[in-house]
């Protein structure tokens, strides 16, 4: 996790209102969001992603009270919820709190007991636009809860406790990655990840290249949409080649000769989603390649080949956002352009020469209104620390 550091801005903000509301003064903690790279719907399948925590995060102030209560107040919906530490619900709702009291269910059964709590929430992660507010969230209250505890879990533990929550009490089946990086990112490093293992390697960021994130406005929902089926798919597809190829437990097995051999078996849209991961696979696995030799030509074009892929194969791009990598493409500076995040909306990732953002921004900007009618959001972050105490 992240190294301490000194409240600034909107953390010292966030330590006066819950003064103000609660009366007593709270451990200030942090959890961020992600951008992945390269590496889509590769993370449930057992395979390689390749994501960068981002400097947009869930801020959560708490301290302990005196019941068996605990109190949560979002300011991002203006909203308080009441929970009962004895009768903690057992199903989500529907409700932005279900990420927290899935945390907290969970987090409580592994620690025996925790303590009751004022907690106040704020966070600058955009939502629905793939960027993972979800598991920065969830990673944040987890966070908050261990650190009122005066308990510690390891980095891979939380991430994996936080990824139960969502499957299970909110029941969204994402895979390991946006909680993982939540908690092991590095400042200025992306972090090439073996979602079956949990082995990753952090690799450098070169400094003259920016993160740049297109937000195209078009919200997304992975419980409510195509996600889902697009899981339930691979899993079919991983159950075909079970039963003809040996040692196959996800489509992680699957090589490309393999694929070549048996993948004209398939129907045609389960062959199409299985390729995608089959490809993706070793698409990430040469980005690491590329990036740990600072070759971030070679990067961006495997951006480019993940891009297509996501649109062609597995079917979870749309127009705003094939317009937004269009437009991002015909920039001097970019590298690579790719959707990221589960499809179906939110945003692009984009590697731009830094000397070359700001006429980047102000060209896409323009083009992507004149030519959706929509108004999109551009962020410039540097890759950021993991999930950690404020102080």
């Amino acid at each position: 996790m992240g190294e301490q550091i000194i409240l600034t801005g909107e953390s010292a903000g966030l330590l006066e209102r819950f003064v103000k509301m609660y009366g007593a003064t709270p451990i200030i903690v942090q959890a961020p969001g992600r951008v992945n790279l390269i590496g889509e719907h590769t993370d449930y399948n057992d395979g390689y992603v390749f994501p960068a925590a981002i400097a947009f995060q869930t801020r959560i102030g708490i301290a302990k009270r005196e019941d068996r209560r605990v109190l949560v107040y979002s300011e991002n919906y203006a909203e308080q919820v009441e929970l009962n530490l004895d009768k903690l619900p057992s199903r989500g709702r529907g409700h932005w709190s279900d990420y927290v009291v899935g945390v907290i269910r969970l987090l409580a059964g592994r620690l025996g007991t925790l303590p009751s709590a004022d907690v106040l929430l704020s966070g600058d992660v955009p939502q629905g636009a793939g960027l993972s507010s979800s598991a920065s969230l969830e990673v944040a209250v987890c966070t908050a809860f261990l650190e009122i505890a005066q308990q510690r879990l390891d980095g891979t533990a939380v991430a994996l406790l936080c990824q139960q929550a969502e499957n299970e009490f909110v029941g969204a089946r994402c895979g390991i990655m946006d909680q993982f990086i939540s908690v092991q990112g590095k400042k200025d490093h992306a972090l090439l990840l073996d979602c079956r293992t949990l082995a990753y390697q952090l690799l450098p960021i070169p400094p003259e290249v920016s993160v740049v994130i297109c937000n195209t406005m078009v919200r997304h929902s992975h419980s409510a949409s195509g996600y889902n089926q697009r899981r339930a798919e691979c899993e079919a597809a991983t159950q075909f080649f079970s039963e003809r190829l040996p040692g196959v437990k996800a489509l992680r097995d699957v090589s490309a000769e393999d694929f070549e051999k048996l993948g004209g078996e398939l129907p045609e849209v389960i062959r199409k989603r299985a390729r995608h991961v089959v490809t993706e696979n070793a698409r990430v696995l040469k980005a690491g390649e590329a990036l740990a030799a600072s070759d971030v030509k070679r990067f961006g074009t495997l951006m480019k080949e993940s891009h297509a892929s996501l649109r062609d194969d597995f079917e979870v791009s749309c127009e705003e956002v094939d317009v937004m990598v269009r437009l991002a493409e015909e920039n001097p500076g970019v590298y690579g352009s790719r959707m990221t995040g589960g499809g179906f909306g939110g945003c692009t990732i984009n590697l731009v020469e830094s000397t070359f953002v700001e006429q980047f921004k102000s060209k896409v900007l323009a083009r992507y209104e004149k030519t959706t009618g929509r108004a999109a959001e551009i962020y410039v972050s540097s890759a950021a620390d993991g999930a950690g105490r404020l102080a």
